[in-house]
């Protein structure tokens, strides 16, 4: 004869393994649209650097960023929508819209540039 004890069984309910596995499929779906945006935007970020050492003028540097471009999928953003100063920085800025399902979309915002952030000045004496 088998005595039960009166602790309360411990684990997840069917309802709760279910909503659990909603919650990763939806995590995983999103994960997966928006990982090769950001590989594209690092992709970004390489190609501006390559093409500055590249180039001395506007020109070069852009020519060097189409090459750079096509080489590595680039197709979100063109050598026309880079903005180059007259330091011969380079920057861009652009956004990527992820249709997710029905209405719903992510919209993403992307920037970078190769000017260096100067430091704060020291205060005046």
């Amino acid at each position: 004869m088998k005595v039960w004890s009166k602790k309360k069984q411990a684990g997840m309910s069917v309802t709760g393994l279910i909503l659990t596995l909603m919650v990763g499929f939806f995590i995983a779906v999103l994960a997966l649209r928006v990982v090769p945006s950001v590989t594209e935007y690092m992709a970004v970020k390489k190609a501006i650097v390559a093409a500055k050492s590249a180039g001395n003028t506007p020109q070069e540097i852009r020519a060097a960023f189409d090459r750079q471009a096509e080489v590595g999928y680039i197709e979100s953003i063109s050598s026309k929508d880079l903005d180059i100063s007259k330091e011969n920085d380079v920057s861009f800025s652009y956004q990527k819209v992820i249709h997710l399902a029905g209405p719903a979309s992510l919209v993403l915002d992307y920037e970078g540039s190769t000017a260096r952030s100067r430091p704060a000045k020291a205060a005046e004496q």
